[in-house]
């Protein structure tokens, strides 16, 4: 398989990579939150958008392709937040196992 050739203009954008935390309610559970890890230069491609209902409420699920150069600090289940959007990370692949490049498939939070 060839090398992916992108160009490093592509990864104009900068966001925030965050990892989720547990923060304890006083009551012996925990909330989800989100503590930033570091910030990066990405591209982000819109995939799709689906309409659903969900407790008798109509909702959009929009997905979400994210290129990065490879850190190992990206992984399932982390976001990665542009402003007062977030994009949960669903999965990381290498596109070419180059090394070079990782592909996210994000999901936004609403």
């Amino acid at each position: 398989m060839a090398p992916l050739f992108l160009d490093p203009g592509l990864f104009s954008r900068r966001v925030a990579l965050d990892e989720p935390v547990i923060v304890p309610d006083g009551a012996g559970g925990g909330e989800t939150g989100w503590q930033e890890v570091r910030n990066l230069s990405v591209r982000i491609e819109p995939l799709s958008v689906e309409a659903r209902e969900r407790f008798d409420q109509r909702e959009a699920l929009v997905t979400h392709r994210v290129l990065l150069r490879k850190t190992v600090s990206v992984e399932r289940g982390m976001s990665f937040r542009i402003g007062g959007r977030r994009l949960v990370i669903l999965s990381v692949h290498d596109p070419d196992e180059s090394g070079r490049y990782l592909v996210c498939r994000c999901e936004e939070e609403r």
